[in-house]
C-alpha cells in the first residue's frame, strides 16, 4: 500500500495535549525574549510607566484570550482562526487569516532561529553562523513531525525555564530590597521608592508613555498559541478556561514583578539600555554567571518561540487545504494525526534561515525588514478575532446565552479591544522606525486579495464550496453550549 493510501483516511488532528502542556504552552506564550533581552531599552525610553503599559496590554490580551475561549468552546470543531473567521465572517476572512497567520508565525520563526545564531555566537564565536541555524531548523522540524504530545513536552520545559529564571530574579531581588542592597554602580541604596523619586511615574510626559505601547505589545506575540493548541487538547471544556484565566496572574508576576524588581534595584535611569537588566541585577547578587546564564534562557526562548511558530504554520496549512485554500495533500494526516505534508512544505522555508545568515548583512537587514512587517499582522490577526466575537454575538445569541465561558462585558471588550488595536496603529505610524514597515504591510493584503480571487474561481468552476463547513459537534458531546 502506498503512502498516500495509507493516509488518505487521515485528515483529523488529535487531542494529545494534556492541562500541563496547554498551561506551559500558555505562559511560554505570554514570555517573550523581549522581556530578557529587550526590557531595558522599554524602560529607558518609558520610564516606571513601563509597568502602566503592560498591565494595560495585559488587561486587554486577557479580554481578548477570554473571547477566543468562548469562541472555541462554542463549536469544537472550530481548530484555527481561520475556522473561526469563515463561519462567522465569511470564507475570505478565514483565508485571509489563514495565510497571513501562517506567513507572520513562518518569518518569526526564521527570525528566531537567526537570533539563536547570536546567541551561540556569545557562548562560542568559532563556530560559524550557519552550523546552529541548520542543526536548529533539522531539529525543529523532527519536533514537528511527531505527535502533537512531544511538541507539548517540548513547550512544557523550555516554559519552565523561563519561569524559573524570572522568579529566580525577583526572589533575588526581593533579597537585596530586604538587606539594604547598595548599588555598586550608582551608590544607591535599594528601595521601590526608585519607582516614583527619579522623576516621576510619568519621566517623559504623555507622548512617551502613549508611544511605549507599540514596543510593550509585541512581548506578547504567542499569547494567541493558546488557542492554536486547544484543537489538540484534551478536555478543552476545563483545561482551556483554566489557561486563559491565569493570563492576568501570568503578566502581573512575569511583566511587572520582575520589572518592579529591577528598577527597585537600580533606579531606571541608570540602567543600561543595551544590556539586560536580567544580568545586571544577577551580576550585583554576586551570581558571575549571570550573562552566560541569561543567553542560555534566551536562547531557549528563541528556540522555543521557533517551534511555536513551527508548529502554528504547519497547523494553519493544514487548515487551509482541508478547507480547498492550500493543496489539498497538506490536509492529510498520518496515523498519529500529524500533518506531515505541511510540515515539510514549512520546513523549505524555516531552512531558509542558512541561506540568508551565508548571504551577508543586507540581505539579514532586509530580513529584519520584512520581520516588522510581520510583526505588524499579528495586530490584523488580533481584530479578526474580535471581529468574529462581534458577529458571533449577532448570529448566536443563544451559543453565548448557554455558554460555561462567558466573555466579561461581551458587548463592550471586542469593540474595547478593536479600538486599543487602533490606538497602537497610529503609535507605530508615528514612531519612525516601525511607520515605514506599517506603510508595507497593506502589499500582502493586495496579493492575498489577488490569490483569494484565483482561488475563489476555481473552487467555483470545481463545483466545491468556497470553504468546508464549520457543524456543530452532536449534543451528546456536551460541546454545544460549553457543558
Amino acid at each position: 500500500m502506498t503512502e498516500t493510501a495509507a493516509q488518505a483516511p487521515h485528515e483529523e488532528l488529535q487531542r494529545g495535549l494534556s492541562n500541563r502542556h496547554l498551561q506551559l504552552i500558555a505562559i511560554g506564550g505570554a514570555i517573550g525574549t523581549g522581556l530578557f533581552l529587550g526590557s531595558g531599552k522599554v524602560i529607558s525610553l518609558t520610564g516606571p510607566s513601563v509597568l502602566f503599559i503592560y498591565a494595560v496590554i495585559g488587561c486587554m490580551m486577557f479580554f481578548l484570550m477570554r473571547a477566543l475561549g468562548e469562541l472555541l468552546l462554542s463549536n469544537l470543531n472550530y481548530k484555527t482562526f481561520g475556522d473561526i473567521a469563515k463561519d462567522l465572517i465569511g470564507p475570505w476572512a478565514g483565508y485571509f487569516v489563514s495565510w497571513t497567520y501562517w506567513l507572520t508565525w513562518v518569518v518569526i520563526c526564521v527570525a528566531d532561529i537567526i537570533a539563536i545564531t547570536s546567541y551561540v555566537s556569545y557562548i562560542n564565536a568559532s563556530i560559524p553562523a550557519w552550523v546552529p541555524a541548520l542543526i536548529t531548523a533539522a531539529v525543529l522540524t523532527v519536533l514537528n513531525l511527531q505527535p502533537v504530545r512531544f511538541f507539548g513536552e517540548f513547550e512544557f520545559w523550555f516554559s519552565i525555564i523561563k519561569i524559573v529564571a524570572i522568579l529566580a530574579l525577583i526572589a533575588t531581588g526581593i533579597v537585596l530590597l530586604v538587606t539594604g542592597f547598595e548599588n555598586p554602580d550608582t551608590g544607591t541604596r535599594s528601595s521601590l521608592a526608585h519607582l516614583w523619586d527619579h522623576g516621576g511615574l510619568f519621566p517623559f510626559g504623555a507622548s512617551s508613555f502613549l508611544l511605549g505601547f507599540q514596543l510593550g505589545i509585541f512581548s506578547f506575540i504567542g499569547v494567541e498559541l493558546v488557542g492554536t493548541a486547544a484543537a489538540e487538547t484534551k478536555d478543552p471544556h476545563r483545561n482551556l478556561p483554566r489557561a486563559i484565566n491565569s493570563i492576568v496572574v501570568r503578566v502581573l508576576i512575569f511583566y511587572i514583578g520582575a520589572l518592579t524588581v529591577i528598577m527597585a534595584i537600580t533606579p531606571w535611569d541608570k540602567l543600561d539600555p543595551d544590556r539586560s537588566p536580567f544580568v545586571t541585577t544577577f551580576a550585583y547578587a554576586g551570581f558571575g554567571a549571570a550573562a552566560f546564564a541569561i543567553n542560555l534562557v534566551v536562547l531557549t526562548s528563541a528556540a522555543s518561540s521557533a517551534n511555536s511558530g513551527f508548529y502554528s504554520g504547519t497547523r494553519m496549512m493544514h487548515a487551509l487545504a482541508h478547507d480547498g485554500h492550500a493543496p489539498s495533500r497538506f490536509a492529510l494526516t498520518d496515523s498519529r494525526g500529524v500533518p506531515r505534508r505541511a510540515v515539510f512544505f514549512s520546513a523549505v522555508f524555516v531552512f531558509s534561515a542558512v541561506p540568508i545568515l551565508l548571504l551577508g548583512e543586507s540581505v539579514i537587514e532586509a530580513f529584519t525588514f520584512v520581520t516588522s512587517v510581520a510583526s505588524t499582522f499579528i495586530l490584523f490577526i488580533w481584530s479578526m478575532i474580535a471581529i468574529s466575537f462581534i458577529q458571533y454575538l449577532r448570529k448566536h445569541p443563544e451559543r453565548h446565552a448557554g455558554s460555561s465561558f462567558k466573555t466579561p462585558l461581551p458587548r463592550i471588550v471586542p469593540w474595547a479591544v478593536l479600538v486599543f488595536f487602533a490606538f497602537i496603529l497610529v503609535t507605530l505610524a508615528l514612531a519612525e522606525d516601525t511607520r515605514l514597515p506599517l506603510l508595507f504591510t497593506p502589499i500582502w493584503f493586495i496579493v492575498l486579495g489577488a490569490m483569494w480571487s484565483v482561488t475563489k474561481r476555481r473552487l467555483i468552476r470545481e463545483g466545491r464550496p468556497l470553504t468546508a463547513p464549520v457543524e456543530l459537534p452532536e449534543l451528546g458531546d456536551g460541546a454545544r453550549h460549553g457543558g
